[in-house]
């Protein structure tokens, strides 16, 4: 003998408005307030939408989840960008005014190659030793005239 519970209102499908795809130029000129509403807002569709495909929903409504689960990630991503810009103009700011962190976050650097980043800097590859300056200049590269 099966029970089965009342949905609570949260998986209730209320007529929502069809959201279009998200667009991540459209949610860079948003507030930090209005993106993490708007997640809230997916987050709740999608829920609503998984709900449907238990209870054999429509197949529109079926292919409409991926479509919601790429918009939340766009909604993630530009909400961690922000994130990232502000905190790396922060630390930017305080790198001039000589308070706060001296370094960067390790997930904020650049992150290339491992071999890259345990290279010499341009300054310290150009280095030369006293031998090496006293022979360059006692040898100086020869100059030749060519003839045309």
């Amino acid at each position: 003998e099966l029970h089965f519970l009342p949905l609570s209102d949260k998986y209730k499908s209320a007529p929502r408005a069809i959201m279009a795809k998200v667009r991540a130029h459209e949610l860079r000129g948003k507030s930090k307030q209005e993106l993490l509403n708007q997640l809230k807002e997916l987050k709740g569709e999608l829920s609503a939408l998984r709900v449907a495909k238990v209870t054999g929903g429509a197949p529109n409504k079926l292919s409409k989840i991926k479509v919601v689960r790429k918009s939340i990630a766009r909604v993630l991503t530009v909400y961690r960008q922000n994130q990232r810009t502000a905190l790396k103009s922060k630390i930017e700011e305080d790198a001039k005014n000589k308070s706060g962190k001296a370094y960067f976050p390790l997930d904020m650097r650049a992150k290339k190659t491992r071999a890259i980043r345990r290279r010499l800097t341009k300054e310290q590859a150009n280095k030369k030793t006293e031998r090496q300056k006293k022979k360059q200049a006692a040898f100086p590269e020869r100059k030749f005239a060519l003839k045309a």
